[in-house]
């Protein structure tokens, strides 16, 4: 057991139901490892209600609202990291004031290419790189994780599938009416990263060349809100990337056939556990089923909390590699996918390179 003067000291950057529901709860399991020593919000009201829930388990909590409570944090030597769970360009603005004042962030990914450029420009005014985590990160979901290792069962790959039908119903908590006033940039870039950054990670290389049509059919959801592609990866295998936003048969689900077998990943439900189910189809018909249960963000805050531990307490030196799951490039890289399928649209389905980054 770590002493806790001696453990590091975070800031949540943000009080919205996603902190209230996940990171909150998250960090009380991990509270042997990491002090919340203060939460943030743009209003005094929404940070105290934050704050309240982490109480228990963070007795000495400080609430932080508007410009002068982030500015307090910005000063705050004593917190050596920060969780920043806001929307949008903001995210970005907020999370790079971190970074330049020698804090470590996690955060989602978010104007990526640009947010990344910035970040090179003035990470060499110190002895080492701060980290900068990718959060709401598929690549720590042990589905995926496992799948990658259960990939060289199947031989040689032949060809990949992504579907990804959703539902906009109130009663699927993935796409919900809350979920629906989230993504009012455009579902299909905005949450289709974490479809990409799955695929990417079970079939462990890139991918190279897309070719896709994007519609926008539902007017009531930004668009677009429909997307097929062609997609090449490159090993020289193909595959197909779907994604519906608002469907009357809701599924998501990953698929690579082999040579030797097939690998099928399936979001949904088991004995009332939200999580993925992996099938392992193997020459004579044999299937091997196994479900795990979303615990993602657990594992990339982690993570993140080991990597921020690491670091040299008098030059913020990172003494280890970071995890490089949570590299915030390979969101970047996730997102570079997704746009090159929208760019390949305006070109009506005009085969388009990802930009290599």
């Amino acid at each position: 057991m770590v002493a806790s003067d001696a453990l590091p000291q975070i800031a949540i950057i943000g009080a919205g139901t996603f902190v209230r529901t996940q990171y909150i709860p998250r960090l009380r399991e991990l509270a042997d490892l990491v002090i919340v020593k203060s939460i943030w919000s743009r209003s005094e009201e929404s940070a105290k209600a934050a704050v309240e829930l982490a109480r228990d388990f963070a007795p000495n909590i400080e609430c932080k609202w508007g410009d002068a409570g982030l500015e307090e944090i910005l000063q705050d030597s004593s917190i050596t990291a920060v969780a920043t769970v806001l929307a949008g360009q903001i995210q970005v603005e907020v999370s790079l004031r971190m970074l330049k004042a020698g804090k470590h962030v996690i955060q989602a990914i978010s104007e990526a290419e640009a947010a990344l450029s910035c970040y090179n420009s003035f990470c060499n005014d110190f002895p080492h790189q701060r980290v900068w985590a990718l959060a709401e990160n598929y690549r720590f979901e042990p589905a995926f994780v496992e799948s990658r290792k259960l990939l060289n069962n199947i031989g040689d790959m032949m060809h990949v599938q992504v579907i990804i039908e959703g539902s906009m119903n109130s009663s699927n908590p993935y796409f919900s009416s809350s979920w629906r006033r989230k993504f009012s940039g455009g579902f299909i870039l905005d949450m289709g990263v974490h479809f990409i950054a799955g695929l990417r990670m079970i079939v462990g290389c890139e991918i190279s060349m897309v070719s896709a049509i994007a519609r926008h059919v539902d007017t009531a959801l930004p668009p677009p809100d429909n997307i097929c592609s062609l997609f090449q990866l490159e090993n020289g295998c193909a595959g197909v990337f779907v994604m519906a936003v608002n469907s009357i048969s809701p599924k998501i689900h990953w698929r690579i056939d082999g040579s030797k077998g097939a690998l099928q990943i399936e979001r949904g439900t088991d004995s009332g556990r939200h999580g993925y189910t992996v099938l392992l189809y193997t020459a004579g018909g044999h299937c091997q089923r196994t479900f795990y249960p979303f615990c993602g963000v657990n594992e990339e805050l982690k993570s993140f909390i080991h990597d921020i531990s690491q670091a040299n307490e008098k030059e913020g030196a990172i003494s280890h590699e970071p995890e490089t799951r949570s590299l915030y490039i390979e969101g970047a890289r996730d997102v570079a996918v997704l746009e090159a399928m929208l760019e390949s649209s305006t070109k009506q389905g005009a085969p388009v390179q990802v930009k290599k980054l």
